[in-house]
């Protein structure tokens, strides 16, 4: 796909699922990679992957969860690559539970992660992106930021606050030429599923992940939104297993 190549991507969360997964496709497609995560060894050894291949990486371990660490990974890819492009935030944990667990940490640490996090990316590159006059972010959220089910209470409610942010971001950098998309996964085949705790939650997603789909599906509408032309603006995009019902 064309509209690609040489664009300078940072990805969060990308040492494994969907990041891991976006990252070797965009490679493959030309673009400059900074990848981020708390995983710095899997960082590197995706990076070595990615190089021997003919692309091009760089990485910075981040946790997306302080606002120093994301403005330094923003200034880490303008030092390296001279310019962002693009943002992808992927970075996301899912830790379900009921409410009457009362897993008040896990709660914390969702919010900090899936919805903060998401806030510091946007705040660290929007004024690159607001000076040039151009950019894109991406933001991961969920099929559940749709729906609501029992036991995703808090998970809803960090994806469907995404899809709120970006659609508030949309309205505000349109005329700035920054262009903004939703990506809402159904389900996917990724290492999410080891942070619930319940063991019955996560049972019953591991028995529906039988029919789930493999990262790449996801990486693919990534690529599939960032290789538009820059009047074309694809605002979100549901990816779901076709026999997922909700």
């Amino acid at each position: 796909m064309g509209n690609v190549e040489g664009k300078v991507v940072i990805i969060t969360g990308a040492s494994s699922g969907i990041g891991e997964a976006t990252a070797k496709l965009l490679a493959r497609h030309g673009a400059k990679l900074v990848l981020a995560a708390r995983r710095e060894e899997r960082l590197k050894a995706l990076a070595a992957a990615i190089k021997e291949q003919g692309g091009m990486a760089a990485y910075k371990a981040t946790d997306v969860s302080s606002h120093e660490e994301v403005e330094e990974l923003a200034q880490f890819a303008i030092d390296t690559f001279g310019q962002i492009d693009v943002l992808v935030n992927n970075a996301g944990i899912m830790p379900l539970s009921y409410l009457h667990e009362k897993k008040v940490a896990e709660w914390d640490a969702m919010i900090d992660i899936n919805v903060k996090g998401v806030l510091y990316g946007i705040g660290a590159v929007l004024p690159h992106m607001r000076e040039r006059r151009q950019g894109h972010i991406v933001n991961v959220s969920s099929v559940t930021g749709h729906i609501v089910r029992k036991s995703w209470a808090v998970y809803s409610g960090t994806k469907f606050a995404v899809r709120a942010i970006t659609e508030a971001l949309r309205q505000e950098e349109a005329e700035n030429n920054i262009r903004t998309t939703i990506i809402c996964p159904g389900g996917v085949v990724t290492e999410l599923v080891h942070t619930v705790s319940n063991k019955e939650i996560r049972q019953n997603i591991e028995e529906s992940l039988q029919a789930g789909l493999p990262a790449e599906a996801i990486a693919s509408s990534i690529l599939y939104a960032i290789s538009q032309p820059e009047n074309t603006a694809v605002n979100e995009i549901i990816v779901r297993p076709t026999s997922q019902e909700l």
